[in-house]
Formats: C-alpha cells, structure tokens, sequence
C-alpha cells in the first residue's frame, strides 16, 4: 500500500490476470467489492480506469428497459394520435425493436465475434463501447419513425378521403417511397463513410448506424409495412370508440374540415365555393 504524509488514507494497486474488458476481470472487481464492504473501522472503495469502466456499463444496463419502454412506449402512443389506429404504432414499434435487434446481431457478429471483420478492417475483435446501445437507439428511433410517418401519413390521408385499404396503400408507397429511398441513401453514405476511419468505436458506431438504417427503411418499412398493411385492411385503422372519445383528434389528414365543407356544400353551395 501507498499511504499519504498523514497516514490516513493508502492506496494499493491490484492488476487482475485478464485484460480490462474481460468478464474475469468484472467479476474480480464485484467479488472484491463484496469482500471489502464487510471490513469494519475503514472506508474503503474499488475504483480507477476499469472499475470506473464496469460501474458505466452496469449503469447503462441497468438504465436499457426503461429507456426501451419510454422511447417504444411513446412512440406508440404519439402514433395512435396521429393514425388513430392501434394496429398502426404497434407494427410500427415492432418494427423498430426489429431494426434494433439486426442491428445488434450483425454488428455484434463482426465487431465482437469477427466475422468477417477482415473486410472492415478489424484487426482484432472485442467488446462493443458500452454506451453504443443507447446511442443506436436514440438515433435509429428518430429515423424509423420519420420512415414510417412519411410512408403511412399518405396512406392514411388516401383511406380517409374514400380509397379501399389497398390502394392506399400502393397509393401511399408510390409517392413517398421515393423520399424515404433518398433519405437512407443519404444517411447510410454519411454513416458509412466512419468505417474507413481507424479508431474501431468510430467505425463501430458507423457501421451499426449504416447497417441500422438500410435494415429499417429498405425491409421494414417499405417491405414489411406495405405487406403487413395489405394483410389488415380495414383492421388497420381500427380504434376502439372508447378509446377514440378519450384520445385528442388532431385531424391531421383534414378530415373534419372534409366534412364541414361537404356539409356547408349540401347547405348552400354559393357559400361552399366562397
């Protein structure tokens, strides 16, 4: 032990037999936790670089569900806002965990297991960054739904306006699929582009962002939302009476002014023009 001028405080160094991303190493730093918590008379703590290191990837580990339940919980609710359908967001948030859950395996694949990590670059394979989870979930989120409102918002606005389920949908895919193609495109160049770069959390991180994005928008949403929507039908735009008296209308297609003006046109048609 290293001991300080007053000889109140010392410092002794331990140095585990595996290296510092090594789960040995992290049941180490907890079995010598548990052991020192039981000395009385001493106020004794576990820390530097790697304890420090286990403490935020505990935390963040601890913090996923509920980070998961907020961010898909909210999503699903804003949806069917939005829809005013159920069906609708818990396709679309299955989607997401979908997304989310290839990206994962396939990035866990490469980087941690090396799977042809050689055509990466990927010298050596080893545990992702542990705040790498988070981060793909936030940002693919934001993406996915900006995906799947761009692609069912037309879908919506066609069926209300007097179009059969079907052809709202090939209606819907045939005018906003183009953008969504664009915008993946773009943002897996932009992505992608961080693979070529030498530090592997970098390339990691635009890696699973590159991956995560062709996986939402090119077999999520605009292979298995217009399938899936195909399938419902009118299903799709169910919503309980219940549950649609209790939830705000926020008319986003127009369907109230539709009405109104159809109704002010039976009324007098002179002031349905004005």
């Amino acid at each position: 032990p290293q001991p300080n001028a007053a000889g109140t405080t010392a410092l002794l160094t331990i140095i585990p037999k595996a290296g510092p991303t090594a789960a040995a190493t992290e049941d180490a730093v907890h079995a010598i936790r548990a052991k020192v918590a039981r000395i009385g008379g001493a106020e004794i703590a576990v820390t530097g670089a790697t304890a420090v290191g286990i403490d935020v990837s505990d935390k963040l580990a601890d913090a996923m569900p509920v980070y998961l339940l907020l961010v898909v919980g909210l999503s699903v609710l804003l949806l069917m806002l939005v829809f005013r359908s159920i069906l609708v967001p818990v396709k679309a948030a299955l989607g997401f965990l979908l997304t989310v859950g290839s990206t994962f395996g396939i990035t866990v694949a490469i980087f941690q297991e090396g799977h042809l990590a050689g055509l990466l670059g990927v010298d050596v394979p080893g545990p992702l960054v542990s705040f790498l989870p988070i981060l793909l979930i936030g940002i693919l989120f934001g993406l996915a739904m900006d995906y799947e409102v761009f692609l069912v918002s037309r879908m919506r606005e066609d069926y209300v306006h007097g179009d059969t389920p079907r052809q709202a949908t090939i209606n819907g895919m045939g005018h906003n699929a183009r953008v969504v193609t664009a915008a993946a495109l773009i943002m897996t160049a932009v992505f992608g582009g961080f693979v070529f770069m030498n530090d592997p959390i970098i390339k990691s991180m635009g890696f699973a962002l590159a991956v995560g994005v062709l996986v939402d928008a090119f077999v999520v949403r605009m292979t298995l939302v217009p399938a899936v929507m195909s399938m419902l039908g009118r299903a799709a735009w169910w919503l309980p009476r219940a549950l649609d008296r209790a939830l705000p209308d926020l008319d986003v297609e127009g369907e109230r002014l539709r009405h109104h003006l159809t109704a002010r046109a039976a009324v007098s048609p002179e002031r349905a023009l004005l």
